[in-house]
């Protein structure tokens, strides 16, 4: 289709047919049409890989079998995980999402070190990207949060690296249902993203409609143009403070001449490269304020008990 050529085809040059790729498959319309397109490209060495959640009970478990025989028609391997993501959740006390996407992950990356495969194909559209854009404006992420969905991106757990590709990241919901219509796929319907119980949904169903009726037109484009501004000054701000990454600490003579936005980006980088993410605004600017040669306190707290300090003219982890 006219749809799934340049630009979004351009995303697939750097992941050829010929090797095997991991692809995330829930078994619904979006991840669906990303399977049907992708081997109908010629990618023939594709693992399906899906998680139960085990939210739906006998639907879930539904949802599993049609993702399995799936894979079998097309004569792909396929590997189907189970994890119960409501007990994840409670026990980690968080949200049945947050859950939900760290057990995900979790999982591809089992199956990425057993299989030796270190790329992941996932099916978010634009869609996806405008509604996870204003989540995280709303929790009070930096634009480099709200542009966090890429097209390519890498994900780490422990020492295994994956790269995640989206290819319809440009592609919207209706586009997504059009591919559906003209060639007959059919696919499994999760009753849970009508209901609106998640921040997600809500997003989705109540108040995106509503700022467009205020304001009287389709506001998606809008953010989604927003996002990929964003993303390309994120790029810019990544490699303006590269050379700090690896740094095992942080010069404070030489950070306190940066501008403060690299500041905070270098900051987020070298924590991030040490495992230490979900950092806020409030940790980030307390570390920045170990710069000024007037700050009484010397130490910021981090996750993990471990802590941020300042001797020397010098901040390091401990």
């Amino acid at each position: 289709m006219e749809m799934f050529r340049s630009p979004v085809t351009r995303i697939l040059k750097n992941f050829p047919p010929n090797r095997p790729h991991l692809i995330g498959v829930s078994g619904g319309r979006d991840s669906i049409v990303l399977l049907h397109w992708l081997t109908s490209l010629g990618y023939r060495k594709l693992i399906v890989c899906h998680l139960d959640h085990e939210l739906r009970g006998r639907a879930s478990q539904a949802d599993a079998r049609f993702v399995a025989s799936m894979a079998a028609k097309l004569e792909l391997d396929c590997e189907i995980g189970r994890t119960d993501v409501r007990a994840l959740a409670a026990q980690s006390k968080l949200s049945i999402e947050t859950a939900a996407r760290g057990a995900r992950f979790a999982f591809f990356v089992r199956v990425a070190r057993q299989k030796r495969c270190r790329t992941i194909f996932l099916g978010h559209h634009a869609d996806d990207l405008v509604e996870t854009a204003l989540l995280n404006l709303f929790r009070g992420a930096s634009p480099g949060g709200v542009a966090a969905m890429r097209g390519v991106s890498l994900h780490r757990i422990g020492k295994t690296e994956l790269t995640i590709v989206r290819p319809l990241l440009g592609i919207w919901r209706r586009e997504i249902d059009l591919y559906i219509r003209q060639n007959d796929l059919t696919f499994r319907e999760d009753a849970t993203n009508t209901e609106l119980g998640s921040t997600r949904n809500r997003i989705r169903h109540r108040v995106l409609p509503h700022i467009e009726k205020q304001l009287g037109r389709d506001v998606r484009k809008a953010i989604w143009r927003v996002t990929q501004i964003w993303i390309g000054e994120e790029d810019l701000l990544e490699s303006l403070v590269s050379d700090r990454i690896s740094a095992s600490e942080l010069d404070v003579v030489s950070m306190r001449k940066m501008p403060v936005a690299l500041q905070r980006r270098a900051i987020v980088d070298w924590l991030r490269a040490r495992g230490i993410t979900n950092i806020g605004f409030e940790t980030v600017d307390s570390i920045r304020n170990l710069l000024d040669p007037e700050c009484k306190g010397a130490k910021v707290n981090l996750p993990r008990g471990r802590y941020a300090r300042r001797r020397a003219k010098k901040i390091f982890i401990e």
